[in-house]
Protein backbone atom coordinates (compact mmCIF):
# COMPACT_ATOMS: atom_id res chain seq x y z
CA UNK A 1 0.00 0.00 0.00
CA UNK A 2 1.42 3.41 -0.99
CA UNK A 3 0.22 6.97 -1.49
CA UNK A 4 0.32 8.21 -5.09
CA UNK A 5 0.53 12.03 -5.09
CA UNK A 6 -0.26 12.14 -8.82
CA UNK A 7 -3.74 10.65 -8.43
CA UNK A 8 -3.92 11.91 -4.82
CA UNK A 9 -5.09 8.48 -3.70
CA UNK A 10 -3.71 5.63 -1.63
CA UNK A 11 -3.10 2.62 -3.87
CA UNK A 12 -3.21 -0.96 -2.63
CA UNK A 13 -2.30 -4.04 -4.66
CA UNK A 14 -2.63 -7.75 -3.99
CA UNK A 15 -2.41 -9.61 -0.71
CA UNK A 16 -3.70 -12.92 0.62
CA UNK A 17 -7.31 -13.61 1.60
CA UNK A 18 -6.77 -16.90 3.43
CA UNK A 19 -7.29 -19.12 0.41
CA UNK A 20 -5.54 -17.43 -2.50
CA UNK A 21 -3.08 -14.72 -3.43
CA UNK A 22 -4.69 -11.65 -4.96
CA UNK A 23 -3.87 -9.26 -7.79
CA UNK A 24 -6.62 -6.68 -7.46
CA UNK A 25 -5.89 -2.95 -7.26
CA UNK A 26 -7.80 -0.60 -4.97
CA UNK A 27 -7.71 3.17 -4.41
CA UNK A 28 -8.66 5.02 -1.22
CA UNK A 29 -9.73 8.65 -1.64
CA UNK A 30 -9.67 9.49 2.06
CA UNK A 31 -13.17 8.19 2.71
CA UNK A 32 -13.99 5.28 0.42
CA UNK A 33 -12.27 2.37 -1.33
CA UNK A 34 -12.82 1.81 -5.05
CA UNK A 35 -11.51 -1.13 -7.05
CA UNK A 36 -9.60 -0.16 -10.18
CA UNK A 37 -9.79 -2.69 -12.99
CA UNK A 38 -6.79 -2.54 -15.31
CA UNK A 39 -6.23 -4.25 -18.66
CA UNK A 40 -2.94 -5.66 -17.38
CA UNK A 41 -2.00 -6.37 -13.76
CA UNK A 42 0.94 -7.96 -11.96
CA UNK A 43 0.49 -11.65 -11.11
CA UNK A 44 -1.12 -12.39 -7.73
CA UNK A 45 1.13 -12.01 -4.69
CA UNK A 46 1.49 -11.05 -1.07
CA UNK A 47 4.46 -9.60 0.82
CA UNK A 48 5.54 -7.40 -2.10
CA UNK A 49 6.90 -3.88 -1.58
CA UNK A 50 5.97 -0.59 -3.24
CA UNK A 51 7.22 2.99 -3.09
CA UNK A 52 6.65 6.25 -4.96
CA UNK A 53 9.46 7.39 -7.27
CA UNK A 54 9.47 11.20 -7.27
CA UNK A 55 11.76 11.37 -10.31
CA UNK A 56 9.41 9.29 -12.49
CA UNK A 57 6.18 10.32 -10.75
CA UNK A 58 5.27 6.66 -10.69
CA UNK A 59 4.80 3.91 -8.09
CA UNK A 60 7.29 1.03 -8.26
CA UNK A 61 6.20 -2.46 -7.15
CA UNK A 62 8.74 -5.24 -6.59
CA UNK A 63 8.94 -8.85 -5.44
CA UNK A 64 6.70 -10.81 -3.11
CA UNK A 65 5.45 -14.37 -2.84
CA UNK A 66 2.65 -16.39 -4.48
CA UNK A 67 3.89 -19.92 -3.91
CA UNK A 68 7.19 -18.90 -5.42
CA UNK A 69 9.56 -16.06 -4.73
CA UNK A 70 9.24 -13.15 -7.16
CA UNK A 71 11.57 -10.47 -8.51
CA UNK A 72 9.50 -8.83 -11.21
CA UNK A 73 9.16 -5.04 -11.29
CA UNK A 74 5.93 -3.23 -12.15
CA UNK A 75 5.16 0.46 -12.62
CA UNK A 76 1.87 2.11 -11.67
CA UNK A 77 0.89 5.17 -13.70
CA UNK A 78 -1.76 7.07 -11.78
CA UNK A 79 -1.48 10.05 -14.13
CA UNK A 80 -3.02 8.23 -17.09
CA UNK A 81 -6.66 8.82 -18.00
CA UNK A 82 -7.07 5.11 -17.36
CA UNK A 83 -4.51 4.14 -14.69
CA UNK A 84 -2.22 1.32 -15.78
CA UNK A 85 0.24 -1.28 -14.59
CA UNK A 86 3.24 -1.85 -16.87
CA UNK A 87 5.85 -4.53 -16.37
CA UNK A 88 9.40 -3.21 -16.48
CA UNK A 89 12.16 -5.19 -18.20
CA UNK A 90 15.33 -4.39 -16.24
CA UNK A 91 18.64 -5.95 -17.25
CA UNK A 92 19.70 -6.23 -13.61
CA UNK A 93 17.57 -6.93 -10.55
CA UNK A 94 17.61 -8.29 -7.01
CA UNK A 95 17.11 -12.04 -6.52
CA UNK A 96 13.56 -13.40 -6.24
CA UNK A 97 12.49 -12.61 -2.69
CA UNK A 98 9.64 -11.99 -0.34
CA UNK A 99 9.30 -9.18 2.21
CA UNK A 100 11.80 -6.83 0.55
CA UNK A 101 11.84 -3.20 1.67
CA UNK A 102 11.31 -0.39 -0.85
CA UNK A 103 11.66 3.27 0.05
CA UNK A 104 12.13 6.67 -1.53
CA UNK A 105 15.80 7.60 -1.46
CA UNK A 106 16.03 10.64 0.82
CA UNK A 107 18.30 12.60 -1.54
CA UNK A 108 17.60 11.59 -5.15
CA UNK A 109 13.91 10.66 -4.93
CA UNK A 110 14.60 7.36 -6.71
CA UNK A 111 13.22 4.14 -5.24
CA UNK A 112 15.72 2.05 -3.31
CA UNK A 113 15.42 -1.61 -2.32
CA UNK A 114 17.02 -3.26 0.70
CA UNK A 115 16.96 -6.75 2.18
CA UNK A 116 14.34 -9.45 1.70
CA UNK A 117 14.25 -13.23 2.02
CA UNK A 118 14.90 -15.63 -0.88
CA UNK A 119 13.73 -18.85 0.76
CA UNK A 120 17.17 -19.67 2.14
CA UNK A 121 18.91 -16.45 3.12
CA UNK A 122 18.07 -12.98 4.37
CA UNK A 123 19.45 -10.50 1.89
CA UNK A 124 22.13 -7.89 2.57
CA UNK A 125 22.02 -6.22 -0.82
CA UNK A 126 20.71 -2.78 -1.74
CA UNK A 127 19.57 -1.56 -5.16
CA UNK A 128 18.35 1.68 -6.74
CA UNK A 129 15.75 1.96 -9.53
CA UNK A 130 17.13 4.38 -12.12
CA UNK A 131 16.68 4.74 -15.88
CA UNK A 132 14.63 1.57 -16.19
CA UNK A 133 17.07 -0.71 -14.43
CA UNK A 134 18.11 -1.79 -10.94
CA UNK A 135 21.60 -0.54 -10.00
CA UNK A 136 23.49 -2.25 -7.17
CA UNK A 137 24.50 0.07 -4.33
CA UNK A 138 27.73 -0.63 -2.46
CA UNK A 139 27.92 1.54 0.64
CA UNK A 140 30.81 0.96 3.02
CA UNK A 141 28.55 -0.64 5.63
CA UNK A 142 25.02 -2.01 5.88
CA UNK A 143 22.56 -3.01 8.55
CA UNK A 144 22.73 -6.79 9.03
CA UNK A 145 20.72 -8.83 6.52
CA UNK A 146 16.98 -8.77 7.23
CA UNK A 147 13.46 -8.69 5.82
CA UNK A 148 10.11 -7.24 6.95
CA UNK A 149 11.78 -4.54 9.05
CA UNK A 150 10.46 -1.20 10.28
CA UNK A 151 11.52 1.16 7.48
CA UNK A 152 10.51 4.72 6.55
CA UNK A 153 11.96 7.87 5.03
CA UNK A 154 11.87 11.33 6.59
CA UNK A 155 12.00 13.76 3.62
CA UNK A 156 12.68 16.76 5.87
CA UNK A 157 15.71 15.29 7.63
CA UNK A 158 16.55 13.43 4.39
CA UNK A 159 17.00 10.24 6.33
CA UNK A 160 15.70 6.68 6.02
CA UNK A 161 15.45 4.65 9.24
CA UNK A 162 15.42 0.87 9.60
CA UNK A 163 14.84 -1.18 12.74
CA UNK A 164 14.15 -4.82 13.62
CA UNK A 165 12.75 -7.31 11.14
CA UNK A 166 13.31 -10.98 10.35
CA UNK A 167 16.99 -11.95 10.49
CA UNK A 168 19.55 -14.58 11.45
CA UNK A 169 21.71 -11.96 13.17
CA UNK A 170 20.31 -9.77 15.96
CA UNK A 171 18.22 -7.04 14.24
CA UNK A 172 17.28 -5.09 17.38
CA UNK A 173 19.19 -2.04 16.25
CA UNK A 174 18.50 1.26 14.52
CA UNK A 175 20.25 2.38 11.34
CA UNK A 176 19.80 5.47 9.18
CA UNK A 177 20.61 6.04 5.52
CA UNK A 178 21.32 9.44 3.94
CA UNK A 179 21.23 8.24 0.34
CA UNK A 180 24.91 7.28 0.41
CA UNK A 181 25.93 6.00 3.84
CA UNK A 182 24.30 3.71 6.41
CA UNK A 183 25.00 4.74 10.01
CA UNK A 184 24.17 2.75 13.13
CA UNK A 185 22.45 4.93 15.71
CA UNK A 186 22.51 4.73 19.51
CA UNK A 187 19.09 6.00 20.61
CA UNK A 188 18.32 6.30 24.32
CA UNK A 189 15.09 4.43 23.73
CA UNK A 190 13.84 2.00 21.11
CA UNK A 191 11.00 -0.49 20.59
CA UNK A 192 11.25 -4.17 21.36
CA UNK A 193 12.04 -6.47 18.45
CA UNK A 194 9.23 -6.54 15.87
CA UNK A 195 8.53 -7.29 12.23
CA UNK A 196 5.80 -6.86 9.62
CA UNK A 197 4.81 -3.45 10.95
CA UNK A 198 3.29 -0.51 9.11
CA UNK A 199 5.62 2.49 8.80
CA UNK A 200 5.28 5.95 7.20
CA UNK A 201 6.55 9.50 7.57
CA UNK A 202 3.86 11.65 9.19
CA UNK A 203 4.73 15.38 9.13
CA UNK A 204 2.19 16.12 11.86
CA UNK A 205 4.42 14.27 14.32
CA UNK A 206 7.69 15.41 12.77
CA UNK A 207 9.02 11.94 12.10
CA UNK A 208 8.54 8.34 11.01
CA UNK A 209 5.58 6.60 12.65
CA UNK A 210 5.39 2.81 12.96
CA UNK A 211 2.40 0.80 14.11
CA UNK A 212 1.75 -2.77 15.18
CA UNK A 213 3.64 -5.79 13.94
CA UNK A 214 4.61 -9.14 15.39
CA UNK A 215 6.69 -9.11 18.59
CA UNK A 216 6.13 -12.64 19.82
CA UNK A 217 2.45 -11.75 19.66
CA UNK A 218 0.64 -9.28 17.43
CA UNK A 219 0.77 -5.80 18.98
CA UNK A 220 -0.87 -2.42 18.49
CA UNK A 221 1.86 -0.11 19.77
CA UNK A 222 2.62 3.18 18.00
CA UNK A 223 6.20 4.52 17.95
CA UNK A 224 7.86 7.62 16.50
CA UNK A 225 11.41 8.02 15.16
CA UNK A 226 12.24 11.73 15.43
CA UNK A 227 15.67 11.58 13.80
CA UNK A 228 17.79 10.56 16.78
CA UNK A 229 15.50 8.72 19.19
CA UNK A 230 12.42 6.49 19.45
CA UNK A 231 9.44 7.46 21.60
CA UNK A 232 6.17 5.63 22.12
CA UNK A 233 2.94 7.42 21.25
CA UNK A 234 -0.27 6.70 23.14
CA UNK A 235 -3.36 7.44 21.00
CA UNK A 236 -6.63 7.49 22.94
CA UNK A 237 -7.90 4.86 20.52
CA UNK A 238 -5.91 2.40 18.43
CA UNK A 239 -6.67 -0.33 15.89
CA UNK A 240 -6.76 -3.93 16.99
CA UNK A 241 -3.31 -5.54 17.30
CA UNK A 242 -2.10 -6.75 13.90
CA UNK A 243 0.78 -7.50 11.56
CA UNK A 244 1.23 -7.35 7.77
CA UNK A 245 -1.16 -4.43 7.33
CA UNK A 246 -1.02 -1.77 4.63
CA UNK A 247 -0.06 1.72 5.84
CA UNK A 248 0.38 5.00 3.94
CA UNK A 249 0.33 8.72 4.58
CA UNK A 250 -2.44 10.46 2.62
CA UNK A 251 -0.87 13.82 1.74
CA UNK A 252 -4.10 15.34 0.43
CA UNK A 253 -6.05 14.70 3.61
CA UNK A 254 -3.03 14.82 5.94
CA UNK A 255 -3.77 11.52 7.60
CA UNK A 256 -2.05 8.19 8.11
CA UNK A 257 -4.18 5.29 6.84
CA UNK A 258 -4.06 1.65 7.90
CA UNK A 259 -5.87 -1.17 6.15
CA UNK A 260 -6.18 -4.88 6.92
CA UNK A 261 -3.48 -7.24 8.12
CA UNK A 262 -3.95 -10.15 10.45
CA UNK A 263 -4.35 -10.80 14.16
CA UNK A 264 -3.27 -14.36 14.90
CA UNK A 265 -5.19 -16.42 12.35
CA UNK A 266 -7.85 -13.75 11.82
CA UNK A 267 -7.59 -11.73 8.60
CA UNK A 268 -8.74 -8.12 8.85
CA UNK A 269 -10.25 -5.65 6.36
CA UNK A 270 -10.88 -2.61 8.53
CA UNK A 271 -9.64 0.92 7.72
CA UNK A 272 -8.26 3.35 10.31
CA UNK A 273 -6.82 6.86 10.19
CA UNK A 274 -4.45 8.32 12.76
CA UNK A 275 -5.61 11.64 14.16
CA UNK A 276 -3.55 14.17 16.07
CA UNK A 277 -6.31 15.09 18.51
Amino acid sequence: MVYDPISQKTIMFGGYDGSQHLNDTWAFDGKNWQQIVTAVAPPPRAAAAAAYDATLKRVILFGGFNGQYLNDTWIWNGAATVPTWTQAKPVHQPVPETLPMLFADPISGHVDEFGGYDGRFYQLTSWRWRQGDWHRLLPAQFPSARAAAVLGTDPVLKQTVVFGGLADVNPVNTWTFDGHVWTQQSPNNQPSQRLMTGTVYDPRFGGVVTFGGFAGIDINETWLWSGNNWSQLFPTQAPRARESMGMAFDELHQQTVIFGGKNGNTLLNDTWVLQTQ
